[in-house]
């Protein structure tokens, strides 16, 4: 494989939506993974501010793809996070199932969770938010 047949992957895998890659030849193993979960304020309201005050304000980690929520590895596992719970960077909050494959979707920065906002096994759209966080 050539360093242009490379560069051109990357640039196909980085434009893409896919969030992990596995290529494997006799001569050359080429794994990528993307990582997702960037904080995001929540948009402006456009509603009554009657409505608009029952809408969760402050930091969100929000779905990387479009796929089902789950909040532990297994259904008789615990949740990776509860209300409350302090986390770390890049620990895992949730997984995301899209298409037969899970992905981890770790924490953007060091936060207390505050609120989660998806109930297990709930389709979940791109950028959705999945959890409402403060930092720390």
């Amino acid at each position: 494989m050539t360093n242009e047949e490379i560069f051109a992957l990357l640039d196909r895998f980085e434009a893409g939506r896919c969030t992990a890659f596995k290529l494997s030849t006799k001569d050359v193993t080429l794994e990528l993974k993307k990582e997702f979960g960037v904080p995001v304020k929540a948009p402006a309201p456009t509603q009554t501010p009657a409505a608009s005050s029952r809408e969760p304000e402050g930091l969100f980690v929000s779905a990387p793809l479009v796929g089902t929520y789950y909040s532990a590895a297994a259904p008789d596992q615990p949740p990776f996070v509860r209300a409350g719970d302090q986390v770390k960077k890049g620990q895992t909050v949730c997984l995301m199932e899209a298409m037969k494959m899970m992905s981890e979707v770790p924490a953007p920065c060091d936060l207390v969770v505050e609120e989660l906002l998806r109930t297990d096994g709930e389709l979940v759209g791109f950028g959705d938010p999945i959890l409402r966080y403060r930092a720390v």
